[in-house]
């Protein structure tokens, strides 16, 4: 036993070399990239060496190449071959063939040492070496794991040890899992803003590598000696789950013992430094792109030639390959010194063009370098504002964030103040995610406190966005200190600022969820902060992924919300994130999914008025690919403008998301400020006035002022990178421009009198990802995706104005002149995308490539003319001669293979080539075939050339499918000499595996072009315009109709005028229809009929046609629209139930007087009758010609005329086309047959004949309301036209409408919307198979009907103003009082009981300005209101006098007969209204107040709401918070909420008879609270009668109490002098008077 225990401890030693001897092995090493299937293209490096290893002293060894050869590939595997690469191998030989010393004990590598002249590439091809070496073997276990050092980094490592006794070997299998490592050496450049998704990666991977070595060894005294080693290394690729499909990068590594050679290997003289350890470095592949390789040898020459070439051949368009040369641009930048870029900069400087490259390529080096030096240029003023901002802005995106450039970011100017500040942030952000443990220092934390103590609350929202984009954990102290919640500097702070400060918590959320969880609940949950503020912090509060327990918690807490707003935005977020489908998400949806179910029963039928939270998403399991957006909007008095809007886009790709884009926009008090008067008027007596009666009421406070401010920001990728606020002094900055904009314009014009000339190019580099990773070998593999594009336009004008413009001329002149421009303009986009997988080296580059080059150019010449005074307008498109191709779109996927020493040599293979095709369709499927079809019919030799017969018909077919897909299709446009066509071709390794990656892989091109028609040459093509008198003179084609077909016409006119307009002559129109010979019928609805008769029966009538035509109109005597025969020959319309929708009939639109009338009744037929085309009598209105000008002057093109007949209110429109032969056209017929009804009759096809419909609108009326119909009837129509309606029926359901199966008339829509409110319509549709209908459909606008109308009259021809109003109205907030039943604004309703003759604030704007003031008031002795409203520099009383409604302006009684009374600035009117009086003042924020001798009623404007106080509430759609007093206190009690806002009497003798005033009242029983005897003052006002005064009339209240110990000194004219602000301890009724008589004596 002892023996076998020695045995395999000696077995179990790691490799060792002896001192003295020098070991050689022979190595070969091979890096392989593409696809797995054989028969595609691949692109790899392969190195073979002589490897000899020799021991210099214990522990201490030195390792050399000898007979280093380099191979590349790329070709067809494994078809082709490895090629050599002489000329990289003899300009490497120095360096692979230096020798390398290396610290090893116990098979670990320790230390590497290298002389300063070996470069890391070569070094880390060493390093791939020494990896084989390294062996952690345990000696008393065969199989163990750990985490094992290596080129890798630490990754989780397996031991599999076994023993050959017999053959005295020791093999040995380690394998290495790199997904799980504890430290991967890996490099990401360009994804500092994604977020790693656990969830979507633990569903799919997009990478995954391991790699497996094998040994063999011989047992040796002091070890074990390595005689051969080999491994493969295998990492798979794809965006798409690599269970679908993936690229993979194939390592494999042999090394074989050959001999052992007594010659010691000797070191260079040279200084070995230390080099690292046995893992990776990375080197110049850093600054090496993958997409090309240069050879650098004099990079200030090769910048200015790089740069030339980009400045010449980008002027008139964006060159192809502008993008290619970008990247070079920056590349050769990147490897350049800072001072030879300064020098750069001061030679071209001068050269605007080479100035504006030069500009945009210095952001995208990346290095502190290049910030360094747009900020000194900047300083220097050699940069100016705007080049600056946009270099920076692109700058702080793309450099490295590391100390130095976020010490550069620091320093601030004024002019870039915020742009740099917002940089700074996202540099600290950038920086922290690649160190988790960066310093707190970067945040600045007391800037924040330093600008709240100072009041600069800007400066707070600039840091606050600051901290925001930084994201760092320690910020959340300052941040915290502006939360009501957490720091006593928020009660200084304004609202929007704690809003901002929210928000700031949203990144600091990623990385510290729990941290923010914590502060937005706290803020969340106080019921007492700000509505908005509490939704923000939700918001943020579900973004940190909250639990199932916290998300339980909100839906508890939300069923006790009193805050309607609150409510239905989290409900709706809630309910809006069941939905959700994305991995990192799916617990929130869960818990989501509980909570509403929880809260459905009580918040699912908030209106869309309230706060609302919208979101959308799609994610795909097996792409691991997504998308999500989300939106939210903010109102916090249910306004029709929301306060606040965002909406963000987040994208899901290879386990990792990024929010793209972020938009997000505040409109507070701007709709106040669009639609109120521009500023309340400066009257000091009117604020006194209502100053004084506010101080009547007990501790009254106003509401906080909506200031005027509207705000965006614009974030991207989870970074703000702009935002703007906009209030009063900003638009009046604007507003102040209006003389240098003039001037400006005056520049311009003289500028395109004198002819421009300008060209413009655009270049970007939008995106540079790239993830380098270490291999095997020690060659990197690199992940690349880049996209670069160049945008240019060229601009040529010239304009002549005539006559000649003066010096000081007004632009008005313009609209008086001849003025005629011509232009040139060619805008053109180059782009290319690229994604790189494979080897990336400064030496040498393998790699599979994946370009997509798309290239745009549309060019234009147009010459245009504007005679304003003449009403001629010409525009003319001019063919650009050169162009044909106008985008082309080219995707191609290929391996590429070149080294940097003979770049001519570069090998470049298609993918998919062409010519191997069918050998690639066969040798991978081969297999697969035999697998399908032993399945179904046996096995099938794999070298069978024909597929069997009974082989499923699809699985043939997509063995069949790798035949390239081509298509070209084309459209010629013959009128204008146009033809379009479009190539498409795509040829992809989809047969191979039908998955996204393969289907991308191949080569896929669309191309588009523009090319002359078949036929005669085009000049031009002209657009001419001419309105007026001088349209007929541009008629190009009359169009001729013959004789015969006006006179069957007539004869339709009298039989469908006889139907119409004699009842009862129905039968015998029809037997005359019936006895006409020769006829041929055509199908015809209620309201036409069409038939063709013989010759002889057209010759009877045409005497009666000739005679009608000398009538304008036919005028027919006719029944009262009371008469039975009307009502049965009247248009039927509907009568609207909850249940049916059943026919009644319209009334009648008469004429002059109520018992018989004269009806003017001419269908569009009749004038027909008179002249069926207006072109026979009357010239045309305007005249449209769009034509092309041909060599052979043949005509082409379109013509539009339009005719008015203002005799018979007529409106025709034809459309012809030019062609002589071609008869096809439109014709278009309208008329107005009176004020209430008008038809048009829309036909077209050859002569207009092919296709017809007719329409008919009218208005009349469904029972008592107005009504309008519009009916639509056709003969024939277009197929296509019929498929698409049946979208009606399923939008109809999406706008919960009603549907009822009945059988309606057939090839006939009818719509009826009836009017039932001055906002809302019933609507009806019938379709022939169909009757949809919804009742009360809201309107945006109030029509103008009844009251409305009389309302607009004082605007007059203001029609702003009208619009205004209407808009106002329709959404104004309504409160009302019949006797003593009150209903608010909220439509909250309760009792009134009204104090005689004291005074109660119906309605008041509660804002600092105090617009107006609205008291009731009930008369002792009558019981009847009277209402009195003080609005702007007058006082309104409306009370009843002798059984109607008097009105009295500022104690002046105005006679009922001189209303309306008109303000005489114009923003008030009072007029009769009913029975009552109406006061309106919508600017001044008062809608209406209305009373007469039953009711009263108020209405404001909708944005006033949340800004009104008094009986009628907030107007904020808080029904649940609506009973506030004056102190802003929320009680329960509708009376004693009534009874506090009376305005209290100051003495008995008080002339307006109130007795009464508002105290607190003391309990009148003991209390024992908390053990203790208590007496108890109500902390809510009591209405009781002055001193010396006795109650007459009594009521009881429930009011709080506040309780004090019963031994308590205080009472309530001392310590309990501020009662109304103490706690509630109990709730008890007290006695309240409402009406009092006083003593003579009384005080």
């Amino acid at each position: 036993m002892r023996v076998l225990v020695l045995a395999l401890t000696v077995a179990l030693a790691a490799p060792d070399f002896d001192i003295g001897k020098t070991y050689a092995y022979k190595y070969e090493a091979m890096l392989l990239g593409g696809l797995p299937d054989e028969g595609l293209a691949r692109a790899g490096v392969k190195v073979r060496s002589k490897v000899l290893v020799s021991a210099v002293a214990a522990g201490t060894f030195i390792a050399k190449l000898a007979d280093p050869e380099i191979f590349e590939y790329s070709g067809i595997w494994p078809k082709d071959a490895f090629i050599p690469a002489p000329k990289l191998t003899s300009a490497l030989a120095a360096q692979l063939l230096t020798p390398i010393k290396f610290e090893y004990a116990n098979g670990v590598v320790g230390k590497v040492f290298a002389p300063a002249g070996v470069s890391a590439t070569v070094l880390n091809i060493y390093r791939g070496i020494l990896n084989i070496l390294q062996l952690n073997i345990k000696k008393t276990q065969n199989v163990y794991e750990l985490q094992e050092p290596g080129a890798h980094g630490v990754c989780k490592t397996h031991y599999i040890i076994s023993q050959d006794a017999g053959a005295d070997r020791i093999f040995l299998t380690k394998t290495k899992d790199l997904n799980h490592c504890q430290e991967r050496i890996i490099k990401d450049m360009g994804l500092a803003y994604t977020e790693k998704c656990t969830e979507c990666r633990a569903r799919g991977k997009a990478m995954k590598g391991a790699a497996a070595f094998n040994y063999v060894m011989k047992p040796a005294a002091a070890g074990a000696m390595l005689l051969e080693a080999s491994a493969t290394e295998m990492i798979q690729f794809s965006p798409f789950n690599i269970l679908n499909g993936a690229a993979q990068m194939e390592a494999k590594q042999y090394l074989t013992f050959i001999e052992m050679e007594k010659a010691a290997v000797e070191p260079i003289r040279a200084e070995y430094v230390h080099r690292g350890s046995l893992q990776y470095e990375f080197g110049s592949e850093l600054l090496q792109t993958p997409i090309q390789l240069l050879r650098i040898s004099n990079a200030q020459a090769q910048i200015v030639e790089t740069l030339n070439h980009l400045v010449t051949f980008n002027v008139a368009k964006a060159h192809e390959d502008a993008p290619l040369k970008f990247i070079e641009l920056i590349q050769l930048l990147r490897v350049a010194s800072i001072d030879s870029i300064a020098a750069l900069w001061d030679q071209f400087k001068a050269k605007p063009d080479h100035r504006y490259w030069i500009l945009n390529a210095i952001p995208a080096i990346g290095t502190n370098a290049a910030l360094r030096l747009i900020k000194d240029k900047f300083i220097a003023g050699e940069v100016t504002v705007a080049e600056a901002a946009q270099a920076l802005m692109a700058a702080v995106h793309m450099v490295t964030a590391d100390t130095d450039a976020i010490k550069i970011a620091e320093v601030t100017n004024p002019f870039l103040r915020e742009i740099v500040m917002l940089g700074y942030g996202t540099l600290v952000a950038k920086y922290c995610a690649e160190n988790p443990s960066c310093p707190a220092e970067f945040v600045r934390v007391c800037l924040v406190c330093t600008c709240v103590f100072e009041g600069e609350f800007d400066e707070v929202v600039v840091a606050l966005k600051v901290l925001g984009n930084a994201g760092h954990p320690a910020s959340l102290k300052p941040i915290m200190k502006l939360l009501p919640c957490f720091g006593s500097a928020a009660a200084n702070v304004p609202h929007r600022v704690q809003v901002d400060a929210v928000l700031a918590l949203r990144n600091i959320a990623k990385r510290e969820p729990r941290m923010i969880q914590e502060v937005a609940v706290q803020v969340f949950m106080d019921r007492a902060l700000h509505p908005e503020l509490r939704m923000v912090a939700a918001i943020v509060l579900f973004e940190t992924k909250l639990p199932m327990g916290l998300v339980t918690a909100v839906a508890d807490a939300l069923l006790k919300e009193t805050n309607l707003q609150v409510a239905s935005f989290v409900y709706s977020y809630v309910k809006a994130m069941t939905k959700n489908t994305a991995p990192d998400f799916a617990s929130v949806a869960a818990a989501c999914n509980v909570a509403a179910k929880i809260l459905s029963p009580k918040f699912d039928r908030l209106s869309y008025r309230f706060s609302r939270a919208f979101y959308f998403d799609a994610y795909y399991n097996p792409w691991m690919m997504g998308a999500a957006a989300s939106a939210f909007y903010v109102n916090d008095a249910a306004t029709v403008m929301p306060k606040a809007m965002v909406a963000k886009a987040r994208t899901y790709l290879a386990g990792a998301y990024a929010d793209v884009l972020e938009i997000g926009a505040r409109t507070e008090g701007i709709q106040e400020a669009i639609l109120k008067i521009p500023a309340a008027p400066e009257d000091a007596d009117r604020i006194t006035r209502m100053k004084q009666v506010m101080k009547a009421l007990s501790d009254w406070r106003a509401h906080p002022s909506s200031q005027p401010l509207a705000s965006v920001f614009v974030k991207l990728f989870g970074q703000e990178i702009a935002f703007a606020n906009f209030n009063k002094a900003v638009i009046d900055q604007i507003m102040a421009t209006g003389p240098a904009v003039h001037t400006y314009g005056k520049h311009a014009l003289d500028a395109l009198l004198s002819g421009v000339t300008a060209h413009f190019a655009k270049p970007m580099l939008v995106a540079e990802i790239r993830r380098i990773i270490p291999t095997a070998v020690g060659l990197p593999m690199e992940l690349s995706f880049y996209t670069a594009a160049v945008a240019a336009a060229s601009v040529e004008a010239q304009a002549t104005v005539t006559p000649p413009v003066a010096e000081n001329f007004h632009p008005a002149q313009l609209l008086k002149s001849d003025i005629s421009l011509r232009a040139a303009i060619a805008p053109s986009v180059a782009l290319h995308t690229y994604a790189v997988m494979g080897v990336n080296t400064a030496f040498v580059q393998a790699a599979m490539i994946s370009r997509a080059r798309v290239h745009t150019i549309v060019p234009a010449k147009i010459e245009a003319r504007f005679d304003i005074m003449k009403g001629n307008f010409k525009l003319q498109f001019i063919p650009v001669q050169g162009i044909d191709k106008i985008a082309s779109v080219n995707v191609e996927t290929f391996a590429v293979a070149r080294n940097v020493e003979d770049l001519a040599a570069a090998k470049i293979t298609p993918v998919i080539p062409a010519d191997a095709a069918a050998h690639v369709s066969r040798a991978a499927f081969s297999s697969k075939i035999s697998r399908m079809s032993s399945s179904l019919a046996g096995a099938m030799s794999q070298s069978s050339e024909i597929l069997p017969a009974d082989l499923p018909r699809k699985i043939a077919n997509r063995l069949r499918s790798s035949k390239a897909y081509e298509r070209k299709k084309c459209a010629a446009f013959e009128t204008f000499g146009i033809k379009a066509c479009a190539d498409i071709e795509s040829h992809n390794a989809a047969f191979i595996r039908d998955c996204p990656l393969y289907a991308i892989i191949g080569r896929h091109a669309v191309l588009v072009e523009i090319a002359p028609a078949a036929g005669p040459a085009i000049g031009k093509i002209e657009i001419e315009i001419q309105v007026g008198d001088k349209a007929a003179e541009k008629i190009v084609k009359v169009i001729n109709f013959s004789l015969e077909e006006e006179i069957l016409e007539d004869k339709n006119v009298l039989m469908k005028l006889k139907k119409i307009l004699v009842p009862g002559l129905k039968n015998h129109t029809e037997s005359l229809y019936r006895s006409s010979s020769s006829s041929s019928r055509s199908s015809s609805s209620r309201s036409s009929s069409h038939s063709r008769s013989s010759s002889s029966s057209a010759s009877s009538k045409s005497s009666s046609s000739s005679s009608a035509r000398r009538n304008t109109k036919l005028q027919v005597s006719t029944v009262t629209a009371n008469s039975k025969a009307s009502r049965r020959s009247s248009s039927s319309s509907s009568n609207f139930t909850s249940h049916a929708v059943r026919s009644k009939s319209m009334y009648h639109h008469v004429l002059n007087g109520k018992k018989s009338k004269t009806l003017t009744l001419t269908s569009i037929s009749g004038l027909h009758f008179q002249a069926k085309y207006l072109a026979n009598t009357a010239t045309p209105a305007v005249t449209i010609i769009i034509r092309a000008e041909r060599v052979d002057h043949k005509v082409e093109g379109y013509q539009i005329a339009a005719y008015l007949d203002k005799a018979t209110a007529r409106l025709q429109v034809i459309v012809a086309n030019l062609a002589e032969s071609d008869q096809w056209r439109i014709c278009a017929d309208g008329v107005m047959l009176s004020y209430h009804k008008l038809m048009a009759k829309i036909a077209w096809g050859i002569e207009c004949k092919q296709y017809s419909t007719e329409i008919t609108a009218e208005t009349g009326a469904v029972g008592p309301e107005p009504a309008l119909r519009l009916k639509m009837t056709w003969d024939k129509l277009p197929k296509r036209m019929l498929h698409y309606a049946k979208y009606l029926y399923h939008f109809a359901q999406q706008t919960g409408a009603s549907l009822a199966k009945l059988k309606n008339a057939r090839n006939q829509l009818k719509l009826t919307m009836a009017v039932a409110s001055e906002t809302s319509l019933n609507v009806v549709l019938k379709t022939p198979r169909r009757t949809i209908y919804k009742l009360g459909v809201s309107l945006p606008v109030a029509l103008p009907l009844g009251n409305t109308a009389a309302e607009l009259e004082q605007y007059q021809d203001d029609w702003a103003g009208k619009i205004s109003y209407m808009f106002t109205k329709a959404n104004a907030a309504e409160c009302s009082m019949v006797k003593d039943k009150l209903i608010t604004f909220n439509n909250r309703k309760y009792k009134n009981e009204m104090p005689h003759s004291c005074y109660q604030i119906l309605a008041q704007d509660c804002s600092p300005e105090l617009k107006f003031l609205v008291l009731l008031r009930r008369d002792q002795t009558q019981e009847q209101n009277q209402i009195t409203v003080k609005i702007a520099n007058i006082d309104a009383d409306m009370y009843p006098k002798n059984g109607a409604i008097m009105l009295r302006v500022n104690g002046v009684e105005i006679p009922i007969s001189n209303l309306p009374y008109q303000h005489p600035t114009g923003q008030i009117q009072i007029r009769q209204s009913n029975d009552g009086i109406a006061l309106h003042a919508p600017n001044h924020g008062l809608q209406e107040v209305y009373l007469d001798l039953n009711a009263l009623k108020v209405r404001v404007a909708d944005w006033m709401r949340g800004q009104t106080c008094g009986l009628c509430g907030k107007a904020n759609g808080e029904i649940m918070q609506e009973y506030h007093t004056p102190n802003n206190r929320l009680t329960k009690n509708a009376s004693s909420y009534a009874h506090s806002w009376v305005l209290p009497a100051k003495s008995c003798r008080d002339t307006s008879e109130c007795y009464m005033r508002l105290e607190s009242v003391k309990l009148e029983k003991q209390m024992i609270l908390h053990g203790k005897e208590s007496k108890c003052y109500s902390v809510e006002p009591v209405l009781r009668c002055l001193p010396g005064c006795m109650s007459v009339r009594t009521t009881s209240v429930t009011v709080g109490f506040h309780c004090v110990p019963a031994d308590s000194n205080l009472n309530r004219s001392e310590g309990l002098s501020n009662i109304f602000e103490k706690s509630t301890d109990v709730t008890e009724t007290a006695e309240a008077h409402l009406a009092c008589r006083c003593t003579t004596q009384c005080a």
